[in-house]
């Protein structure tokens, strides 16, 4: 039987835990590293619906890309989601996975497959780790000459991005070297600038990001949801690689935390 470790190791292959940022709690955060793995529920974020759907689907192991625990916590008495899931994850033996800042960070990791799903060539890292040559934050790539608002129109469909906000402000008129940050990339903004990149592509930017750097270099917020969904294909390939007989799930019980009225 393919044991939580096993799972746990085929993705700390592909993306070393040494590659997460100091902040992070990549790894196992709930649950035995010895139990038999019965299904995988893959997924952004670790909800109670996530949790639920966990228990419907019989899955008895979750990975997320985000880490459902950041920081010690100081008790568990339900007062809040985070209790809640943990209680019930312990309850059921439902083992809880997260691998973050180095799956960012990896070589095909979450920047290098949206820039595959935007077609582009010759990409490497933004932002070079300084381990392996191709890991590191975001990535850089070329596109063939595109018009500005023609190359955001592409992006906004092939990301499935609803609402887009780009520096309306910015020279570029043709879109030729890209930037891409999954998550929230706004650190990068000079990364890309002195990369030479016509735009950055990431989310999470604020007002003032536009307003300090709009002026010379093309930024679009795509939306911090919208740009890491695509690491449940991430982590379905890794695992379908390494166990081909474990079964998988993606959850369809996630949506975006953040609506808009249109």
């Amino acid at each position: 039987m393919i044991k939580v470790k096993d799972i746990a190791k085929a993705i700390e292959d592909f993306a070393p835990k040494e590659l997460q940022e100091s902040y992070d709690n990549t790894g196992l955060q709930i649950g035995d590293p010895e139990m038999d793995v019965k299904a995988v529920l893959l997924c952004l974020d670790v909800t109670e619906d996530i949790l639920a759907e966990a228990r419907r689907r019989q899955c008895n192991m979750i990975v997320s890309h985000h880490p459902l625990l950041f920081s010690g916590l100081k008790q568990i008495t339900g007062s809040n989601p985070t209790q809640r899931i943990v209680a019930e994850a312990l309850r059921h033996d439902i083992a809880i996975y997260a691998s973050h800042t180095n799956l960012d960070s990896a070589f095909q990791g979450v920047s290098y497959e949206l820039a595959h799903m935007l077609n582009l060539s010759n990409v490497s890292p933004l932002l070079p780790s300084g381990r392996e040559p191709e890991t590191g934050l975001g990535v850089i790539g070329d596109i063939s000459p595109t018009p500005r608002l023609e190359f955001l129109r592409k992006v906004k469909e092939a990301l499935g991005v609803a609402h887009l906000k780009y520096s309306a402000q910015s020279p570029q008129l043709v879109v030729r070297k890209v930037a891409i940050c999954g998550g929230a990339g706004a650190s990068l903004i000079a990364d890309a600038r002195r990369a030479g990149a016509d735009v950055l592509l990431t989310g999470d930017l604020k007002y003032h990001d536009f307003t300090s750097n709009g002026y010379a270099i093309l930024m679009a917020d795509i939306g911090h949801y919208e740009s890491e969904l695509c690491t449940k294909r991430i982590f379905s390939r890794i695992i379908r690689q390494a166990y081909p007989d474990c079964v998988t799930y993606f959850a369809e019980s996630e949506s975006n935390p953040i609506a808009y009225i249109g």
